[in-house]
């Protein structure tokens, strides 16, 4: 048994090894988190590390934060330990590669006028999540400082047959692949996948004292365009996940109501991005708008109960985890005094038949430990393992 009472993890398959996701980077993240904050041993730590890098570690010019290189990269630096010092210098430049060889495509596709594809710029395989990893690996630096500015330019509209969209629209369906449901491709709104992932990498580096030219304009410009397609105001405020062409063509939002309350798509993690931006430029309204959408949304039963699982990604893990790091940074305490709710009924949720039964960072019962582990701790999270979710600020 590991320190944290748990059964040592057993490798599936090819490829589990370094997946962020799903596969053994996660319970090696976990444990380094409870060896960091002194609620387990780093004897158990290193073991599920030993895990993870048991077989070689891949660096594919596709990997993101959540595969390969990237993703070990950063279970190792969230250590802070001189034990995993060789392996992260080993790291850092098949990373550094294959992120400029990903600014090079990226650059290159926004030179031919061609629409982008979701990979190209998210949080879990994009550029966001691999300025995510630059900003807790290296601090400022001159890498993270190009991921930064091709953001910024990644928000430039673009006109494609006549029509301006976002810089950021993907021609892909919400899969990133062709669909015949999504006509003329989509705009993506939430944190995992969507524009909420850029506004608060850009918003999290500028809180940090990192900028380059364009940088503030462009978290105002991101935060002007979701309030375009906020639904509602104050407690009732909501953004849509995706959008379609014909949505935005005739300024529509077809869906009726709130989606379920997720760190992933929904309410939760498009609130924490915008109260990033606003803690960044030092905007007091925007930070008010985002705190009060928050607020409203985990005050609404209808909202809690399209919750259908406790996993990090979309369930309750996600939204108390998000609620708490949000409640950290607001400017009241009502979302401090709702956190406790928050937990009994997710506690009622998991005893009535709700519990995971797979392991997961994401989608499994890693994701779930961490944030039970995180929220519930007299003194924040030492590994501040959740970067990779940019949600640490």
């Amino acid at each position: 048994m590991t320190a944290a009472g748990h059964p040592p993890t057993v490798e599936p398959g090819p490829g589990w090894s370094q997946d962020l996701a799903n596969g053994a980077p996660g319970p090696a993240l976990e444990h380094i988190e409870y060896a960091c904050s002194g609620t387990g041993t780093w004897a158990s730590a290193h073991e599920q590390v030993a895990m993870m890098t048991r077989r070689p570690v891949t660096a594919l010019p596709d990997d993101g934060l959540f595969r390969g290189a990237p993703a070990v990269a950063f279970v190792l630096n969230a250590a802070h330990t001189t034990s995993y010092t060789r392996a992260l210098a080993a790291l850092d430049p098949h990373v550094d590669r294959i992120t400029r060889t990903r600014l090079e495509r990226a650059h290159a596709r926004i030179d031919a006028e061609r629409l982008s594809e979701i990979r190209e710029w998210d949080l879990i395989s994009g550029l966001t999540g691999l300025g995510a990893y630059q900003l807790a690996r290296h601090g400022d630096s001159a890498l993270l400082r190009d991921i930064l500015a091709y953001l910024v330019r990644l928000t430039t509209p673009v006109t494609v047959h006549g029509q301006a969209l976002p810089g950021w629209w993907c021609a892909n369906g919400p899969a990133d692949l062709p669909s015949r449901n999504w006509p003329g491709g989509h705009a993506n709104l939430g944190l995992a996948h969507g524009i909420s992932g850029p506004l608060a990498l850009l918003s999290t580096a500028m809180r940090h004292g990192i900028g380059v030219p364009g940088q503030a304009g462009t978290i105002k410009w991101i935060c002007t365009w979701l309030d375009q397609w906020r639904q509602g105001s104050g407690a009732r405020a909501w953004w849509p996940g995706m959008l379609s062409l014909a949505e935005w063509q005739s300024g529509t939002v077809c869906r009726r109501g709130p989606q379920r309350p997720s760190w992933c798509y929904g309410t939760p993690g498009q609130a924490r991005a915008q109260q990033l931006a606003g803690l960044a430029l030092g905007n007091a309204d925007r930070r008010q708008l985002a705190e009060d959408a928050l607020a409203g949304c985990v005050s609404d039963p209808a909202q809690l109960f399209a919750l259908s699982d406790a996993t990090l990604c979309h369930g309750w893990a996600g939204l108390l985890l998000t609620t708490w790091r949000t409640a950290a940074d607001a400017r009241d305490d009502r979302l401090t005094r709702q956190l406790p709710r928050l937990r009994a009924l997710m506690d009622r949720y998991l005893d009535g038949g709700g519990q995971l039964d797979r392991p997961g960072l994401l989608e499994g019962t890693t994701g779930l430990r961490l944030a039970q582990h995180t929220t519930s701790a007299t003194v924040p999270s030492a590994a501040r393992w959740d970067a990779c979710l940019l949600l640490t600020g």
